[in-house]
């Protein structure tokens, strides 16, 4: 009798076990009255707007570069890069700095910046509470969404960052429209 009633507090405990393992925690943050959220391993720091440089020739979605501890970071307006036109800044509006890149290449990262117009809160989501993104809707590249989860009945957008900042796609872009920016760890 002990030994079933052991199996079946075994048995209860696995799914909770798994469920832990299969949830990710994100950083979300409010862009133009959306809930946006990215992987909390991907970010690295929230700053204060401001210090930006601005690069000539550049496409309208880069708004400069900062001088973060002695290395270039370029900063995106994601609102621009949504092709939605530019973040109006106010009190609250801060830039994350982002890690895009391969994975399992170190050396193939690139830290960039991305001006958002407040960072909420770091959250936890199953696995199982994320929907694949829509084909339509949601006014963005489907390839820039992870997926979509409810959280508190409103939508949160969790975006593929190595998409929506592809350092080659915007080098692209930014040769197409006759800038000559150039991104790299400096």
């Amino acid at each position: 009798m002990t030994s079933l009633a052991k199996t079946g507090e075994q048995m209860s405990a696995a799914p909770i076990a798994q469920k832990t393992a299969d949830t990710s925690q994100y950083l979300t943050f409010v862009l133009s009255g959306a809930m946006y959220a990215l992987d909390i391993l991907q970010s690295k720091e929230i700053i204060d707007y401001g210090n930006l440089t601005e690069v000539p020739m550049t496409p309208s979605f880069v708004c400069g570069v900062i001088n973060l501890r002695g290395r270039v970071v370029p900063v995106i307006d994601l609102e621009a890069r949504f092709g939605k036109g530019n973040t109006k800044i106010a009190k609250r509006s801060c830039i994350v700095i982002v890690e895009t890149g391969d994975d399992n290449d170190s050396d193939d990262t690139q830290d960039i910046g991305i001006v958002v117009d407040a960072v909420n809160e770091v959250i936890e989501i199953s696995q199982q509470d994320i929907e694949p993104p829509p084909s339509f809707g949601t006014g963005i590249r489907p390839d820039f969404i992870n997926g979509m989860a409810k959280r508190n009945g409103q939508f949160v957008i969790l975006l593929n960052v190595n998409h929506v900042l592809s350092v080659d796609e915007m080098a692209t872009i930014s040769k197409v429209s006759g800038g000559s920016l150039s991104y790299g760890n400096h």
